[in-house]
């Protein structure tokens, strides 16, 4: 296989998040102007514009009770996103609006929509301080919450969860595994949450080991994508085992199995061309389990 390196979905924005902006309380009201872009949003789901491009409005768009998050610059204009103050409809997983995202937004564009979304979800569910339950207020151009009591005054961060994704291989072949809530036939790396006092090595071999009862070594890093549902970095990883035996465990996995190069192949074929492979069907391209697939038959 010879095809160029997919896209990673969720990266590469062209805003430039322009950091220095956001501990500027002058420099962001300088941008408010009528030049500033606000990006519209139906919840969390992007808006589209007949062309298949984000929409992008005008602050004054915005309702008076809305918070406004500076995502970066565009050139010289500032580029924001609108918290308001009802909950979105949409909860934080994808909704078809996002999944349609996924298909039609240029890389650059469905970059700057993702890191949109996971921010503008954060606030949503961050307005009260999770130390003393008081209201919570916007600070540093959205880029924090701060506690509004004055004997608290807790400082809050927009949180990404590390999660590892991993490609096992043993004897040249690759252990997938399919959960419960995947389409008929298709599976995917295995995945897992990193948990406290873990390195990523060690989260590797645990969900391994918990998921399929496999034990590995030689983890080693392959590439990351941020996923904004509601708000992941998935790390992608390859690792080894010596014993391919498998013991599935029921209450994370439907199944479990090691795919041969020829399987593996085949699936990326035709995943292209919209279809199912003769042994399984393959994540889809914009999934970081499809970028790591295509990372291993193409290294040889």
């Amino acid at each position: 296989m010879n095809a160029p390196a997919p896209v990673i979905a969720f990266a590469g924005s062209h805003i430039d998040r322009a950091d220095q902006v956001r501990n500027d309380p002058a420099a962001l009201k300088a941008l408010m102007t009528w030049r500033a872009r606000l990006l519209r949003m139906n919840g969390l789901d992007p808006v589209l514009t007949p062309e298949g491009t984000l929409d992008w409005g005008s602050l004054a768009d915005a309702a008076l009770d809305s918070e406004l998050v500076f995502l970066g610059l565009d050139g010289d204009r500032g580029c924001f996103a609108e918290v308001r103050a009802s909950y979105p409809l949409a909860g934080p997983q994808a909704g078809p609006g996002s999944w349609s995202a996924l298909s039609a937004l240029e890389a650059g564009e469905l970059a700057s929509y993702g890191g949109a979304r996971s921010l503008v979800a954060w606030h949503s569910r961050h307005r009260f301080c999770a130390v003393c339950g008081s209201p919570t207020g916007l600070a540093k151009g959205g880029w924090q919450r701060t506690c509004s009591s004055g004997t608290c005054g807790a400082e809050h961060f927009p949180r990404v969860d590390p999660v590892t994704i991993m490609l096992v291989e043993h004897e040249g072949r690759i252990l997938l595994g399919r959960q419960p809530r995947f389409p008929e036939g298709r599976f995917s790396a295995l995945a897992g949450f990193l948990e406290p006092g873990e390195t990523i090595e060690e989260a590797v071999a645990r969900e391994v080991f918990e998921e399929a009862g496999v034990r590995v070594r030689d983890v080693t890093y392959v590439a990351s994508q941020p996923w904004p549902f509601p708000s992941s970095l998935m790390i992608g990883c390859h690792a080894f085992a010596d014993d391919p035996a498998i013991t599935i465990d029921k209450t994370e996995l439907d199944d479990a199995r090691w795919f041969s190069r020829e399987d593996i192949v085949d699936a990326l074929e035709a995943v292209a061309r919209g279809e199912m492979g003769r042994a399984f069907g393959a994540p889809p391209k914009t999934a970081i389990a499809h970028i790591l697939l295509r990372w291993w038959v193409e290294r040889g």
